[in-house]
């Protein structure tokens, strides 16, 4: 059994930004010596999530419009703390979480035909994000 250990990296704009990462998980997939097994995927950092969905424009733009009625951007205890305006930011990336697994066979995900893997920036200031990438298998 193997274990590799790959990184993306993002620049991202914030406030909900939605970032299709599929191919690139994809391409490190094929890059590595490894066929069948597990990919997690895994985002350091209190601010962003990551999910599937099918990535197309009418849900990249439902997505956001519905955590803006679920979590909108307002005073929470941790603006009070920190005065940093993102404590929304920080509860809509726990709702996703900060990781994320897909089986693979045979070097391919194996996704549904609409799925794709997204990368959600929920912080209110451009980032830098690398996204972890931990294949397990054969």
């Amino acid at each position: 059994m193997a274990v590799i250990t790959r990184s993306i990296t993002l620049k991202t704009a914030g406030n909900c930004e939605i970032t299709n990462i599929t191919q690139a998980v994809a391409d490190e997939l094929d890059q590595a010596d490894i066929s069948d097994g597990i990919v997690t995927i895994f985002v350091p950092g209190a601010t962003g999530g990551l999910t599937t969905i099918e990535y197309e424009p009418g849900l990249i733009k439902d997505l956001p419009e519905l955590l803006d009625k679920l979590i909108p951007p307002g005073a929470y205890h941790h603006d009070q703390t920190w005065h940093d305006g993102n404590g929304h930011s920080h509860l809509r990336a726990s709702l996703f979480g900060p990781s994320f697994t897909v089986p693979f066979k045979s070097k391919a995900l194996t996704l549904g035909t609409w799925q794709q893997i997204i990368f959600i920036d929920f912080d209110v200031r451009p980032r830098r994000r690398e996204i972890i990438l931990q294949f397990i298998g054969e």
